[in-house]
């Protein structure tokens, strides 16, 4: 369908580029490409993304978002006696890990991209980390009022360095070492450390 004189929305375009990013791949995909599966100019589309560049991080942000801390949020906001917060912690990490290790699997595309995109754009990255480190942080400090988690440092620390010693579990640039067969015994180790260390 030719839209080149209707309007084009934010989403359509961030649709067609995803589409369009599993069939070439991230590293060949270009914004005509996109311009073609839209049925609009180029140029079109750089008055919605001023580059390329651009127009990867909007596609791996809306990913991250609707992949990856969509499904973190609702653990984060549970609140319940039957679970407590040293626990959620752990179940919170367990799902960043299982979703970044089952993207990587069914999605390799996506996946490749949000990988090449982490390396470029400190920004959307610095923002993607924040987000889970505010979720971690809501869930330390219902732990420290419940007093089930020992107050070692503010929450917001406690929670960044939390989510810094299990990176090798979920940040792409590992994602080559997560399937050894240690990798599920070395998590287990390394919570049993985080455990003992925050447990009351």
């Amino acid at each position: 369908m030719n839209k080149q004189n209707s309007f084009l929305s934010k989403t359509e375009i961030l649709d067609a580029a995803e589409q369009t990013l599993r069939r070439f791949g991230p590293d060949k995909t270009s914004v005509t490409d996109v311009a073609k599966l839209l049925g609009v100019s180029h140029g079109t589309l750089y008055r919605h993304f001023p580059s390329k560049a651009a127009l990867r991080e909007a596609v791996t942000e809306r990913w991250l978002e609707e992949k990856i801390i969509a499904p973190l949020i609702e653990i984060a906001n549970t609140e319940s006696e039957s679970e407590a917060p040293l626990r959620q912690v752990r179940q919170y990490i367990l799902k960043l890990i299982e979703l970044k290790h089952s993207y990587a699997e069914e999605d390799p595309e996506m996946f490749k991209m949000y990988a090449s995109v982490t390396a470029e754009a400190a920004d959307l990255v610095d923002a993607h980390i924040g987000c889970i480190v505010k979720h971690l942080s809501l869930i330390i400090s219902r732990g420290i009022e419940h007093k089930s988690i020992q107050r070692i440092s503010e929450p917001d620390a406690m929670a960044r360095s939390i989510f810094q010693a299990t990176t090798g579990f979920h940040h792409p640039a590992h994602a080559y070492g997560w399937r050894n067969a240690s990798t599920q015994e070395d998590f287990n180790f390394l919570w049993l450390l985080i455990e003992q260390g925050l447990a009351v």
